[in-house]
Protein backbone atom coordinates (compact mmCIF):
# COMPACT_ATOMS: atom_id res chain seq x y z
CA UNK A 1 0.00 0.00 0.00
CA UNK A 2 1.29 3.69 -1.23
CA UNK A 3 2.77 5.82 1.56
CA UNK A 4 0.96 8.77 -0.60
CA UNK A 5 -2.70 7.23 0.18
CA UNK A 6 -5.47 8.40 2.67
CA UNK A 7 -8.18 6.83 4.97
CA UNK A 8 -10.97 8.75 5.49
CA UNK A 9 -13.80 7.58 6.98
CA UNK A 10 -16.96 9.67 7.34
CA UNK A 11 -19.59 6.64 7.70
CA UNK A 12 -19.01 3.15 9.26
CA UNK A 13 -17.57 0.46 8.44
CA UNK A 14 -13.82 -2.15 9.02
CA UNK A 15 -10.72 -1.07 7.22
CA UNK A 16 -7.63 -2.86 6.66
CA UNK A 17 -4.20 -1.50 8.76
CA UNK A 18 -1.05 -0.43 6.02
CA UNK A 19 0.79 2.89 5.70
CA UNK A 20 -1.15 5.82 5.33
CA UNK A 21 -0.68 9.93 5.03
CA UNK A 22 -3.35 10.60 6.62
CA UNK A 23 -6.41 8.75 8.87
CA UNK A 24 -9.51 10.88 9.48
CA UNK A 25 -12.55 8.85 11.86
CA UNK A 26 -15.42 11.39 11.31
CA UNK A 27 -17.86 8.27 11.78
CA UNK A 28 -17.28 5.13 13.36
CA UNK A 29 -14.46 3.32 12.19
CA UNK A 30 -12.67 -0.03 13.06
CA UNK A 31 -8.85 -0.59 11.68
CA UNK A 32 -8.20 -4.47 11.80
CA UNK A 33 -4.49 -5.01 11.56
CA UNK A 34 -1.52 -2.67 12.21
CA UNK A 35 -1.47 1.06 11.14
CA UNK A 36 1.00 3.53 10.33
CA UNK A 37 0.67 6.89 9.63
CA UNK A 38 1.74 10.41 9.69
CA UNK A 39 -1.64 11.82 11.11
CA UNK A 40 -4.38 10.21 13.13
CA UNK A 41 -7.41 12.24 13.52
CA UNK A 42 -10.84 11.17 15.46
CA UNK A 43 -13.83 13.08 15.58
CA UNK A 44 -15.53 10.21 16.37
CA UNK A 45 -15.75 6.65 17.55
CA UNK A 46 -12.51 4.48 16.60
CA UNK A 47 -10.65 0.78 17.31
CA UNK A 48 -7.87 -0.31 16.32
CA UNK A 49 -7.11 -4.14 17.05
CA UNK A 50 -3.33 -4.27 16.79
CA UNK A 51 -0.45 -1.25 17.00
CA UNK A 52 -0.68 1.49 15.67
CA UNK A 53 2.53 3.97 14.80
CA UNK A 54 2.10 7.90 14.12
CA UNK A 55 3.66 11.12 13.91
CA UNK A 56 0.44 12.87 15.74
CA UNK A 57 -2.90 12.07 17.41
CA UNK A 58 -5.80 14.15 17.74
CA UNK A 59 -8.51 12.62 19.72
CA UNK A 60 -11.77 14.73 19.85
CA UNK A 61 -14.02 11.76 20.14
CA UNK A 62 -13.49 8.53 21.30
CA UNK A 63 -10.15 5.98 19.85
CA UNK A 64 -9.34 2.91 20.93
CA UNK A 65 -5.50 0.88 20.37
CA UNK A 66 -6.43 -2.85 21.65
CA UNK A 67 -2.09 -2.67 20.71
CA UNK A 68 0.85 -0.54 21.41
CA UNK A 69 0.80 2.94 20.43
CA UNK A 70 3.85 5.22 19.60
CA UNK A 71 3.11 8.71 18.96
CA UNK A 72 4.92 12.01 18.26
CA UNK A 73 2.55 14.69 19.19
CA UNK A 74 -0.64 13.58 20.77
CA UNK A 75 -3.74 16.08 21.70
CA UNK A 76 -6.56 14.17 23.63
CA UNK A 77 -9.88 16.13 24.20
CA UNK A 78 -12.27 13.08 23.98
CA UNK A 79 -11.09 9.64 25.42
CA UNK A 80 -8.46 7.16 24.49
CA UNK A 81 -7.18 3.90 25.57
CA UNK A 82 -4.14 2.09 24.63
CA UNK A 83 -4.51 -1.62 25.38
CA UNK A 84 -0.87 -2.29 26.12
CA UNK A 85 2.39 0.07 25.78
CA UNK A 86 1.83 3.54 25.14
CA UNK A 87 5.02 5.99 23.89
CA UNK A 88 3.70 9.41 23.38
CA UNK A 89 6.13 11.59 23.13
CA UNK A 90 4.93 14.67 23.52
CA UNK A 91 1.18 14.35 24.99
CA UNK A 92 -1.43 16.99 26.08
CA UNK A 93 -4.54 15.58 27.82
CA UNK A 94 -7.44 17.97 28.59
CA UNK A 95 -9.76 14.61 28.18
CA UNK A 96 -9.15 11.18 29.37
CA UNK A 97 -6.40 8.64 28.66
CA UNK A 98 -5.77 4.82 30.03
CA UNK A 99 -3.29 2.77 29.38
CA UNK A 100 -3.16 -0.87 29.99
CA UNK A 101 0.54 -1.26 30.43
CA UNK A 102 3.35 1.34 30.34
CA UNK A 103 3.08 5.29 29.26
CA UNK A 104 5.91 6.70 27.99
CA UNK A 105 7.33 9.93 26.46
CA UNK A 106 9.25 13.43 26.74
CA UNK A 107 6.32 15.81 27.84
CA UNK A 108 3.45 15.01 29.17
CA UNK A 109 0.81 17.82 30.14
CA UNK A 110 -2.57 16.96 32.23
CA UNK A 111 -5.28 18.52 32.34
CA UNK A 112 -7.77 16.17 32.05
CA UNK A 113 -6.93 12.68 33.85
CA UNK A 114 -4.62 9.58 33.07
CA UNK A 115 -5.39 6.03 34.14
CA UNK A 116 -1.98 3.88 34.03
CA UNK A 117 -2.15 0.04 35.17
CA UNK A 118 2.11 0.16 34.72
CA UNK A 119 4.83 2.60 35.38
CA UNK A 120 4.82 6.55 33.67
CA UNK A 121 8.10 7.55 32.48
CA UNK A 122 8.81 11.06 31.41
CA UNK A 123 11.52 13.77 31.19
CA UNK A 124 8.75 16.21 32.46
CA UNK A 125 5.47 15.42 34.16
CA UNK A 126 2.97 18.38 34.54
CA UNK A 127 -0.50 17.97 36.09
CA UNK A 128 -3.27 20.32 37.05
CA UNK A 129 -5.64 17.64 36.33
CA UNK A 130 -5.96 13.89 37.79
CA UNK A 131 -3.96 10.56 37.83
CA UNK A 132 -4.03 7.29 38.92
CA UNK A 133 -1.35 5.05 37.97
CA UNK A 134 -0.74 1.58 39.86
CA UNK A 135 2.98 1.75 39.19
CA UNK A 136 6.07 3.83 39.46
CA UNK A 137 5.70 7.63 38.31
CA UNK A 138 9.40 8.59 37.27
CA UNK A 139 10.29 12.13 35.58
CA UNK A 140 13.50 14.38 35.95
CA UNK A 141 11.13 17.43 36.71
CA UNK A 142 7.61 17.15 38.20
CA UNK A 143 5.10 19.70 38.96
CA UNK A 144 1.58 18.46 40.51
CA UNK A 145 -1.44 21.01 41.04
CA UNK A 146 -3.65 19.57 43.02
CA UNK A 147 -6.90 20.75 41.77
CA UNK A 148 -10.04 18.54 42.43
CA UNK A 149 -10.31 14.54 43.69
CA UNK A 150 -7.59 12.49 44.82
CA UNK A 151 -4.08 11.50 42.36
CA UNK A 152 -2.46 8.16 43.81
CA UNK A 153 0.96 6.84 42.32
CA UNK A 154 2.71 3.56 43.92
CA UNK A 155 6.21 5.35 43.71
CA UNK A 156 7.15 9.02 43.08
CA UNK A 157 10.67 9.38 41.82
CA UNK A 158 12.52 12.33 40.31
CA UNK A 159 14.91 15.03 40.84
CA UNK A 160 12.85 18.03 41.75
CA UNK A 161 9.14 17.24 42.65
CA UNK A 162 6.90 20.06 43.29
CA UNK A 163 2.90 19.17 44.55
CA UNK A 164 0.74 22.00 44.94
CA UNK A 165 -2.97 22.84 45.91
CA UNK A 166 -4.30 24.91 43.47
CA UNK A 167 -8.08 25.63 43.72
CA UNK A 168 -10.35 25.29 40.63
CA UNK A 169 -11.53 28.42 39.44
CA UNK A 170 -14.76 25.99 37.51
CA UNK A 171 -15.66 25.37 41.61
CA UNK A 172 -14.57 28.82 43.51
CA UNK A 173 -16.79 28.51 46.38
CA UNK A 174 -16.25 24.30 46.62
CA UNK A 175 -14.20 23.63 49.73
CA UNK A 176 -12.93 20.16 48.33
CA UNK A 177 -9.25 20.44 47.69
CA UNK A 178 -7.00 17.88 45.53
CA UNK A 179 -5.36 15.34 46.82
CA UNK A 180 -1.98 12.86 46.30
CA UNK A 181 -1.18 9.68 47.52
CA UNK A 182 1.65 7.53 47.38
CA UNK A 183 3.64 5.26 49.29
CA UNK A 184 7.38 6.29 48.41
CA UNK A 185 8.26 9.38 47.47
CA UNK A 186 12.04 10.21 46.51
CA UNK A 187 13.81 12.74 45.00
CA UNK A 188 16.62 15.37 45.20
CA UNK A 189 14.68 19.18 45.89
CA UNK A 190 10.89 17.95 47.30
CA UNK A 191 8.07 20.43 47.99
CA UNK A 192 5.03 18.90 48.66
CA UNK A 193 1.47 19.86 50.07
CA UNK A 194 -1.53 17.69 50.52
CA UNK A 195 0.12 14.95 50.39
CA UNK A 196 -0.04 11.29 52.10
CA UNK A 197 2.74 9.17 52.17
CA UNK A 198 4.77 6.50 53.75
CA UNK A 199 8.10 7.55 53.06
CA UNK A 200 9.40 11.23 51.90
CA UNK A 201 13.42 10.84 50.70
CA UNK A 202 15.67 13.85 49.15
CA UNK A 203 17.96 15.77 49.82
CA UNK A 204 16.06 19.02 50.21
CA UNK A 205 12.75 18.38 51.85
CA UNK A 206 10.12 20.63 52.44
CA UNK A 207 7.16 19.55 53.83
CA UNK A 208 3.54 22.45 53.25
CA UNK A 209 0.29 22.30 54.71
CA UNK A 210 -2.28 19.59 54.63
CA UNK A 211 0.10 16.66 54.79
CA UNK A 212 0.68 13.41 56.26
CA UNK A 213 3.63 11.61 56.26
CA UNK A 214 5.37 8.24 57.84
CA UNK A 215 8.57 9.08 57.14
CA UNK A 216 10.96 11.83 56.77
CA UNK A 217 14.60 10.90 55.26
CA UNK A 218 17.01 14.34 54.07
CA UNK A 219 20.40 14.37 53.80
CA UNK A 220 20.33 18.45 53.85
CA UNK A 221 17.49 20.37 54.50
CA UNK A 222 14.22 19.74 56.01
CA UNK A 223 11.33 22.12 56.71
CA UNK A 224 7.58 21.25 57.85
CA UNK A 225 4.78 23.25 58.22
CA UNK A 226 2.84 23.32 61.68
CA UNK A 227 -0.40 22.02 60.28
CA UNK A 228 1.32 18.69 58.70
CA UNK A 229 1.62 15.36 60.74
CA UNK A 230 4.80 13.67 60.49
CA UNK A 231 5.19 10.25 62.40
CA UNK A 232 9.37 9.95 61.98
CA UNK A 233 11.95 12.26 60.56
CA UNK A 234 15.69 11.16 60.03
CA UNK A 235 18.95 13.16 58.96
CA UNK A 236 20.92 10.48 57.03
Amino acid sequence: MGSSQNLIINGSGSYPGGIYDKVSIRGEGAIITDVECLAFHVYGTSEASENMKTGSVKIMGEANVKGDMAAGETLIMGTMMVGRNAHLKKMKVFGLLEVGEKLSGDQATIKGSISVKGDVEYETFDSSGGFEIKGLLTAEKIKIALRFGESTAEEIGGSKIIVKRKKSSLLPFGREEGTLTAKVIEGDDIYLENTTAEVVRGHTVKIGPGCQIGLVEYTTEMKIDSSSAIKTKTKV
